[in-house]
């Protein structure tokens, strides 16, 4: 009799056990899918009044081949907010902030300061994104380890030709010097914010963006440079950039660039470099050669030759990139606009 209740009680206590060990196996499985996912890539996207072409982005982010992401949207104290997108792109990931009005480098830290993402990615609202985008990036970390990068921009078939030729001519080797995501640099790569992606440990270290406008990214780009982060250039990892439709707002926007470089030049000596001064250059050049119609005309003449071979490249160039004639002439325009712009916006903040 003892030795069978013995049995019975050791019986008893094994099943104790195996339900207990069962238990803390549910509690486990319960607590890991309780437990947030982690989200490699945060895409952190500034907006003010263009809910329009936020609606382009979200679109070209849906088609994407890596779909670890989650999308933060930062409304900069918009009129015509972008918050009826929220249900129309339901299947993205979307975390909606609308704020006061900062200008785009403290709302991308307000979008970090949200974001649940290993790696932050920040475009500007007027970027279409190639579906294999993520998927490149990814390959390119996990192959090189970048703490930081960046990519160029291209300018998509559906652009208008004002807006290809407005993109050729940043890009152009004859404007810029290719400087701006293209392998030509001067010095070492400097990721701009159209197309800027940052660690989490970046973002932590740097505290981000410092400036609220003009050469925020670059003031960025130095500051984790002399942190000592790996900062590189993934060349395939570009963007679709519209930039602007009119001539009238891209003189706006690269006016400010030529004020942000200079800006940039105060807060880091040693870094407005001899090809930031050709637009200075050509502006002050184009003021010369119009005024030396009054006192030379063979100088008026030497200049005009120089002019026109020069544009005449330009157009050329243009041309043959984007295989029409249309863009290349809006290239001539387009240029001009640049580098006077650019170079004005220079002039002015040095003047300061």
């Amino acid at each position: 009799m003892e030795c069978r209740e013995t049995g019975l009680l050791r019986k008893v206590k094994n099943d104790k056990r195996a339900g207990a060990a069962l238990f803390a196996e549910s509690i486990s499985v319960f607590l890991f899918f309780m437990k947030p996912r982690s989200i490699r890539y945060s895409i952190i996207i500034p907006v003010y009044n263009r809910p329009e072409e936020v609606d382009e982005l979200l679109a070209s982010l849906v088609a994407q081949t890596f779909q670890d992401f989650e999308v933060v949207l930062v409304e900069d104290g918009s009129t015509r907010t972008c918050r009826h997108l929220l249900d129309k792109y339901a299947t993205l990931s979307i975390q909606y902030l609308y704020k006061p009005n900062s200008g785009p480098g403290p709302s991308r830290n307000d979008g970090f300061a949200i974001a649940k993402g290993s790696y932050f990615v920040v475009f500007d609202s007027d970027c279409i994104i190639p579906p294999q985008y993520l998927e490149v990036v990814e390959k390119s970390l996990r192959v090189n380890q970048w703490d930081a990068w960046g990519g160029p921009d291209k300018a998509h078939h559906d652009f208008t030709l004002l807006q290809q030729a407005m993109g050729y001519t940043m890009a152009s080797v004859f404007t810029t010097g290719g400087i701006r995501g293209g392998k030509q640099r001067v010095g070492w790569f400097q990721p701009r914010s159209f197309n800027m992606g940052l660690s989490r440990k970046v973002f932590e270290v740097t505290g981000g963006f410092q400036l609220d406008r003009f050469a925020e990214d670059i003031d960025l780009s130095i500051r984790m440079r002399n942190a000592g982060f790996k900062v590189g250039l993934i060349e395939e990892a570009f963007v679709y950039h519209k930039r602007r439709t009119t001539f009238q707002q891209f003189f706006k926007q690269v006016y400010n660039f030529g004020r942000g470089r200079v800006l940039v030049g105060k807060l880091f000596p040693g870094e407005v470099k001899l090809t930031h001064w050709f637009p200075t250059a050509f502006t002050v050049g184009l003021f010369f050669w119009l005024i030396s119609l009054l006192f030379s005309p063979i100088l008026f003449l030497l200049g005009t030759s120089f002019l026109a071979a020069y544009l005449f490249a330009i157009m050329v160039h243009g041309s043959y990139l984007y295989k029409n004639i249309f863009v290349g002439l809006l290239s001539i325009p387009a240029a001009i606009i640049q580098l006077t712009g650019y170079g004005l916006g220079f002039i002015s903040e040095k003047l300061k």
